[in-house]
Parts: structure tokens; C-alpha cells; sequence
């Protein structure tokens, strides 16, 4: 029986010297891919969260006279708004309803352009 209890100690540096191998995969993997996903973040995520953000500040300010483009490249002036639904003016006695959300940037007024054209000209 000692013979027993002999051969079970003499089987721990065994298990004590794993192969380091094994854990090394797990290691490797975040070694080559940890610099990837940051990348990817600084790359993609973070610009689409910073244009998101500037797109909800622009639909938050919009105001009452405002020219705006929609997703669909309809131009038009804002005339009102309702819950969720703006109403642009596009032509005169044409006005139309459109989802808030739809809206993608807002165009200088007129008198700016203007003024940018005759600078340019200068």
C-alpha cells in the first residue's frame, strides 16, 4: 500500500508541469487580435457615434424657416412641426410631410450663399 501513496506523489510534478502551450492559445489570440478591435474602433465606431451624435443635435435645433435636405433629396424650407412629421414648403403652395428622421443635414440660407458666391468672385 505504500507503493500506492508513493506513486501518487511521484505523478504531481506531472501535473504540475502543464504544457504551456495550452494557455498560450488564449494569449496569442488577444495578442493579435486586442490592437484589431481597436482599430476597428477607432476607425468605424467612434466616427458613426460622433456623426450620430452631431445628426441628433442638428434634429434637436431645427427650427421654423430652417432649409433642409431628406434622405430622399427632397429640398425644402420648414414650415411646421408635429410629434414626429415636419412640413417642408418645396415650391410655392407645395408643402409636404416628413418623418424628423428623415431629415440628413440643414442648407445654408440663402443670403450666405449669396455672400460666399461674391467673396469667391472677388
Amino acid at each position: 500500500m505504500a507503493r500506492v501513496g508513493c506513486s501518487f506523489l511521484s505523478s504531481w510534478p506531472i501535473l504540475l508541469a502543464a504544457d504551456p502551450g495550452v494557455g498560450g492559445g488564449l494569449n496569442q489570440f488577444l495578442f493579435l487580435f486586442a490592437p484589431l478591435l481597436l482599430i476597428w474602433y477607432l476607425l468605424v465606431i467612434r466616427p458613426q457615434q460622433s456623426q450620430r451624435r452631431k445628426l441628433q443635435e442638428m434634429l434637436a435645433s431645427l427650427k421654423t424657416g430652417d432649409r433642409v435636405v431628406t434622405s430622399g433629396g427632397v429640398y425644402g424650407t420648414i414650415v411646421a412641426f408635429r410629434d414626429g412629421v415636419v412640413q417642408l414648403q418645396v415650391a410655392p403652395q407645395v408643402k409636404i410631410d416628413v418623418a424628423r428622421s428623415a431629415i440628413t443635414g440643414l442648407q445654408p440660407a440663402e443670403e450666405s450663399r449669396e455672400s460666399n458666391a461674391a467673396s469667391k468672385s472677388k
